[in-house]
Parts: structure tokens; C-alpha cells; sequence
């Protein structure tokens, strides 16, 4: 349904956007990650059409913005994070003056009352847009970007501002219209997007780092480095012997679980798996592995840990990594014929 390739944001000497390449496909909700600056609402502005690029392209529902802007419009409705809202005007007032500017051909009254039955704003219809909440104000908004019906909904930080409970209506709102038309949504409030969107897309300083479920994410990121552990032992000794693990990051002991059983976590460098180290170290020590199990991180911590200044690794493809990882898993579990011969156990 959208499809951005190479879409490149110059201003002057600064790089907004750095040749970031994604596509949405029909039907789904795709959260878009960012801290601020990051380059949420410059790739926002360009799909909609409202800024230009400086190389690359943008497709939506196979119409090229650049080729084909009018059409690439009637397919897309937005909402900016500063809604375009006129306060001297009621509900009614807005919705009519939009329908008229959009030119939208569907009949005016059912459509209205359409939009507003779905967003719930029929108590407020008849108010001054200026007199309203900031979550009907956001309901206003939001119902001026499905005029017309477009197919894919862009949302520029929907619920900054709000209130707790305006957050979960607005939340409902949009997993309800999730289910007749793509959506983008650009956030940093990181609950709402794990409670939303069906896809993550994390930018930071211009380039997309991560691309996946928040499940894959937080899986991919985190499960080849940390583990909990339970070894048999005395804790002073399997500690100090866990201690000499080359790239261990920290051991942290969760103190006894049963009788001289102690569960430990152990992070080690990212991108390096100990498991095998440790397999080995506990055999020479005379220390058994009872249970071992990967932990994965929060969102939270899978954005805090991508959008870090220190963070250097490659951005994060679900897919390779995923088959990456189930060779792995695949090798480690498959019967090791040779192993007495002196084969490569990899």
C-alpha cells in the first residue's frame, strides 16, 4: 500500500532523513519510532505530500507522490500533532467546512454522521471547537482525516497531551479503525505503540535501526546476550567462577531457589551468545545447569537502547535475524555425529 524507497531530507548542510526505505502493506498498523528530532514528522510530511524530498520516492496504493500528488492525497488522511483545527468554528461548522475542501463526493449528512458515530463526537456536534477537551479536540481531528474515506490513516503523535483516560479512548479509537485502513502511527509514547500497532519501525537521527514486532524486536535485540540461569553450587563460588567469562557484561545472583540452587542473571556484550561458555565452564567446575532461559527486554529498553548515542550495531531485520537465530538454534540441537572424531561443532 505505501512503499518509501531512499527518501533522503537535506536541509543545507544537516541530513533530516538518510536514504530510509520502508513499505506498509494493506491493512495493518505500523507504529514509527522516534525520539524527537529523529525524523518522524519529516517522513510523515513527505508521504502526505505536504514537503518535498531531496531524493528518493514514495508510493502510495501505486500512485508516485511526485508523478500523481492529487491522487496520492485522496488516498490519505492525516493528522499532524498539532491538528488543524479552526476554534471559532463548532464541530459541525469544521466537519462541512473540510468536507467542502477536501471535495469529498460521498452524501454529505450520512457520511458526517458516519464519521462522527465512529469517533464519538455527536455530544460535542454542535460546539465551539475552542470550548472542547483536548481528547474531543483530538476526536475532531481525527475525524476530519477519515473525510472522504480514505484507505490509509497517518497519525503524528495522536495522543500527545492527553490525560490517561483520553489515552486509552483515543488508543480504542484508533486499534478500531485499524480494521478498515492502513495506518502509520508516529509516536515516542512507547505503551501506546506496543498496544496498537501489529509492526514497529524505530528512526533515530534520520535512519531506520529497527524494523519488526515488538515482540521480534525485543527478542532480537536482547535474547543472544542475556540469560537467567539456575546452577547448582555454592553462590560465592559459582559467582566467582561465572566472573571469568571473557565479554561478560554482569552476573547479578537471585539468591536461592532451592537447596543450593541459586538463579542468576548474566548479560553478556551485545551480539555475543554465552551459552556456550558457559555450558563449558559449568561442566569443568563441576556446577549443573539446572534450568537456562533467554529474557528479552522491554520496548522500553529495545528504543532507549537503539536511539542511544553508544549504540553502533546494524539495524535490526526480524526476518534475517530470525533465520539466523533458528540455524543456530538448529545446529545446537541437531545430533553432533562427528564430536568424538574431532569435528567442527559449529
Amino acid at each position: 500500500m505505501i512503499e518509501v524507497k531512499g527518501l533522503t531530507k537535506r536541509y543545507g548542510a544537516n541530513i533530516a532523513l538518510d536514504h530510509i526505505s520502508f513499505s506498509v502493506e494493506q491493512g495493518t498498523i505500523v507504529g514509527f519510532l522516534g525520539p524527537n528530532g529523529a525524523g518522524k514528522s519529516t517522513t510523515m510530511n513527505i508521504i502526505t505530500g505536504y514537503l518535498s524530498a531531496s531524493s528518493g520516492s514514495v508510493s502510495v496504493g501505486g500512485h508516485n507522490i511526485l508523478e500523481e500528488p492529487s491522487e496520492v492525497k485522496k488516498l490519505i488522511g492525516y493528522l499532524p500533532e498539532i491538528p488543524p483545527l479552526y476554534t471559532d468554528m463548532t464541530v459541525k461548522e469544521y466537519l462541512n467546512f473540510m468536507y467542502d475542501l477536501k471535495k469529498v463526493t460521498l452524501p454529505r449528512e450520512k457520511h458526517l454522521k458516519e464519521i462522527c458515530d465512529l469517533v464519538r463526537i455527536n455530544e460535542v456536534y454542535g460546539r465551539l471547537i475552542g470550548n472542547l477537551s483536548k481528547g474531543y479536540r483530538q476526536r475532531v481531528g481525527i475525524a476530519q482525516a477519515l473525510l472522504g474515506n480514505p484507505p490509509v490513516l497517518i497519525l503524528d503523535e495522536p495522543t500527545v497531551g492527553l490525560d490517561p483516560k483520553q489515552i486509552i479512548e483515543i488508543r480504542n479509537l484508533i486499534k478500531n479503525l485499524g480494521r478498515n485502513h492502513t495506518i502509520i502511527l508516529s509516536s515516542h509514547i512507547l505503551p501506546e505503540v506496543q498496544a496498537v500497532c501489529e509492526r514497529v519501525l524505530v528512526i533515530n537521527k534520520g535512519r531506520i535501526v529497527a524494523d519488526g514486532t515488538p515482540d521480534s524486536l525485543s527478542h532480537n535485540l536482547s535474547s543472544d546476550h542475556r540469560l537467567i540461569v539456575r546452577i547448582e553450587g555454592l553462590e560465592k563460588d559459582v559467582l566467582a567462577n561465572i566472573k571469568t567469562l571473557k565479554d561478560l557484561v554482569e552476573v547479578v545472583s537471585y539468591g536461592e531457589k532451592e537447596a543450593n540452587v541459586c538463579e542468576y542473571s548474566i548479560e553478556g556484550k551485545p551480539g555475543r551468545d554465552l551459552r556456550r561458555d558457559l555450558f563449558a565452564l559449568c561442566s569443568r567446575k563441576g556446577m549443573p545447569i539446572l534450568a537456562l532461559r533467554n529474557t528479552d527486554l522491554s520496548l522500553e529498553d529495545v528504543f532507549l537502547r537503539l536511539t542511544s548515542e553508544s549504540y553502533s550495531g546494524p539495524a535490526i531485520q526480524p526476518e534475517e535475524k530470525a533465520a539466523a537465530r533458528e540455524a543456530v538454534e538448529a545446529a545446537e540441537t541437531a545430533p553432533q555425529e562427528n564430536s568424538e572424531e574431532g569435528g567442527d561443532e559449529e
